[in-house]
């Protein structure tokens, strides 16, 4: 099977080494530019602006917020500008049924989910 020019064993591999990255990010407290984070996915290749990356992104959050750690990808921010993640994750909240009235605050809310998931605090 192919996946967005991937074979489904490689993509499979990278999602996993990319919930590895996130997850570290989240025990840390941190977010990590979209730049940093495709550099540290070795099966496959993708770039900052690649338009896979975001079906890419959009598994990962869709994967995780159904096991109820939050959407993982709301770690994954513009290094510059506003420094949050970009449109197609506030698309992808709000077919989760996630409440984008206001993009900042659901973004924060996903943001203090993914952390407390990943610390232990809840």
């Amino acid at each position: 099977m192919n996946r967005f020019g991937f074979d489904e064993a490689r993509w499979e591999s990278a999602k996993i080494e990319a919930k590895q990255t996130l997850s570290e990010c989240a025990k840390q407290g941190q977010m990590i530019p979209y730049s940093e984070f495709v550099g540290r996915i070795r099966s496959i290749t993708l770039q900052a602006h690649d338009p896979r990356l975001a079906h890419f992104l959009e598994e990962i959050s869709m994967e995780e917020n159904s096991a109820g750690r939050g959407m993982l990808t709301a770690l994954v921010v513009h290094k510059r500008g506003d420094q949050r993640p970009g449109p197609g994750f506030f698309d992808l909240a709000e077919r989760l049924g996630h409440n984008t009235a206001d993009i900042d605050r659901c973004w924060i809310e996903e943001v203090n989910k993914v952390f407390a998931s990943w610390t232990g605090s809840q």
